[in-house]
């Protein structure tokens, strides 16, 4: 006989503490727009069929009996939300000396650009409610999914949809999405590979990693942290960061802006652009390009050399300064480092 036991309260379902209790439990969500809201632990998306969106929530831990389930519509969107009672969290998944803080509603959502009416704490160890859920969420083609993770760790594959990563600090990885992809992070690492769509990424902190995009464009800002890609296709690449060095290989991009403020910058361009600008705080510059590529150049350094291993026709020479042309003059280049030299090299 199962010890299971499950307490319906309206929209709210209980998840008990034996060993049994901690058994998959499966909800199913309507509508085209859905989010999933997760404190601490994993959320892991992934492609399906059918006509809704498929969740499964497994509590975890010595207090799972304490976490409950909500699912609702809460501002337009079919919404499921793993609920955890208590502002003091442990997570010993993480160990000693861990903690972060975040903000949560009264609903058990977050994010959206309202504030949060509950200060929520998680640690690595110490008092506090030891439980965390596991949730695997499957969605068929075509539907928006928004994912919320305070701690822990969000993955998705093989989505064709829209999809919105919200997470406090926790690692994301996606793979294989076919939709435009969204990632707010306020720190963890963020790994994307082969995805099409627009794809816009936003870390606090962190490093990036960035392989097989394809779309109109590419948006990156990272407060610190490397950032590392290669084989993107894009109309638009868009990289910003505080700190933390870029390199950037196979970029098939004819408009490129790459901004830091401190951290070397490495480009390497397979085809002719419109423009290009670099702009670095302090670091050096490393520019690739193929033999085809012609633009009109200027190259400015605060302290540094400038080093030309391509023909360039230059029509002002100084130390720190270079203006000229490359092939046919008909698109931009600029660049500008506060510290650092600059190399401009043949690409491969």
């Amino acid at each position: 006989m199962s010890h299971r036991l499950l307490v319906a309260l309206g929209a709210s379902v209980l998840i008990t503490a034996t060993a049994e209790a901690q058994e998959s439990q499966r909800y199913t969500l309507s509508g085209n727009r859905v989010a999933v809201y997760n404190i601490v632990g994993e959320i892991r998306v992934q492609g399906g069929s059918g006509s809704a969106v498929s969740v499964e929530v497994r509590a975890l831990g010595p207090d799972a009996a304490s976490l409950s389930v909500e699912t609702g519509v809460i501002d337009g969107r079919e919404t499921l939300r793993v609920v955890y009672p208590d502002d003091q969290i442990v997570f010993s998944v993480k160990g000693e000396g861990y903690r972060t803080r975040m903000r949560v509603r009264e609903n058990g959502t977050w994010g959206g650009g309202g504030r949060g009416e509950r200060e929520i704490t998680i640690r690595g160890s110490g008092s506090g409610l030891e439980a965390h859920a596991e949730v695997i969420v499957t969605v068929p083609e075509g539907r928006e999914i928004g994912v919320y993770l305070g701690a822990g760790e969000v993955s998705a594959q093989d989505v064709n949809g829209k999809l919105d990563v919200d997470v406090a600090a926790a690692s994301v990885s996606v793979e294989r999405q076919r939709g435009d992809l969204s990632v707010d992070a306020g720190s963890g690492a963020v790994h994307v590979r082969d995805v099409t769509g627009d794809v816009n990424l936003d870390t606090g902190s962190g490093s990036v990693t960035v392989s097989g995009v394809r779309g109109p464009s590419l948006r990156l800002d990272t407060g610190s942290g490397r950032v590392t890609g290669e084989a993107i296709a894009v109309d638009e690449l868009r990289i910003d960061t505080g700190s933390g060095r870029v390199d950037a290989r196979g970029v098939q991009a004819p408009s490129v802006s790459l901004d830091t403020g401190s951290g070397g910058v490495y480009l390497e361009l397979t085809i002719d652009v419109n423009d290009v600008v670099i702009d670095t705080g302090s670091g050096g510059v490393t520019l690739a390009i193929p033999a085809d590529l012609g633009a009109e150049i200027e190259v400015e350094t605060g302290s540094g050399g400038i080093d030309l291993d391509v023909p360039v026709e230059a029509t002002t020479v100084k130390r720190d300064y270079l203006r000229g042309t490359i092939g046919d003059g008909r698109g931009e280049i600029r660049i500008d480092t506060g510290s650092g030299g600059v190399r401009i090299v043949r690409a491969g």
